[in-house]
């Protein structure tokens, strides 16, 4: 919990700065890279959580990773939260200050679940559903495919769910014959 403060601070401030820099495309896009770096390295994660590896040291290694990868602003806060000593937190800003760029352009972020990888006409469907709920003009979809849902859909837009999967449905089904009222339990 307080992790995520610390990590809403830096975002904010990041924010700010590079929508009046007016590079803030450019530093989201960078988010969006040391996020998947983060996420894709596990042994990158584990040196930034390292008590052991000096902050100094890690910064080194920040600034070699992304150098020429990413804006000069993104190098800077790089350094500025090693200086602090609060590297471990960069994989927390980098996914907050993606969450706040959502937010600060209206974007919608939505996640469909399937069992198959779906096509353009049905992702269309699906993005103006979530326009409809959401009142939002841009969304961001994000498709996983979960074979054990059997067949239909899982969407989830903000806070709300939609679930319209068979594995659902079955559910519902065996909680309904579980509850039988015709019958006589002995």
């Amino acid at each position: 919990m307080a992790d995520s403060r610390v990590a809403s601070r830096y975002v904010k401030s990041l924010l700010g700065l590079a929508s009046e820099q007016g590079v803030l495309e450019a530093v989201h896009n960078d988010m969006v890279l040391v996020a998947k770096t983060c996420r894709d390295n596990f042994d990158l994660l584990a040196m930034l959580r390292s008590p052991i590896i000096n902050h100094n040291k890690k910064k080194e290694i920040l600034v070699k990773i992304f150098s020429g990868h990413v804006h000069k602003l993104t190098i800077a806060i790089i350094e500025i939260v090693t200086r602090k000593n609060r590297e471990s937190l960069l994989p927390a800003i980098a996914e907050e200050f993606h969450n706040a760029y959502n937010t600060y352009k209206g974007i919608q972020k939505a996640s469909i679940t399937t069992t198959f990888k779906i096509d353009q006409d049905i992702r269309g469907q699906v993005e103006s559903i979530v326009k409809e709920i959401s009142n939002r003009k841009t969304i961001e979809l994000e498709e996983k495919i979960d074979e054990r849902l059997i067949g239909g859909f899982i969407l989830n837009v903000g806070d709300k769910q939609i679930d319209a999967s068979i594995n659902n449905k079955l559910k519902e089904l065996k909680l309904l014959f579980s509850q039988n009222p015709y019958v006589k339990e002995f």
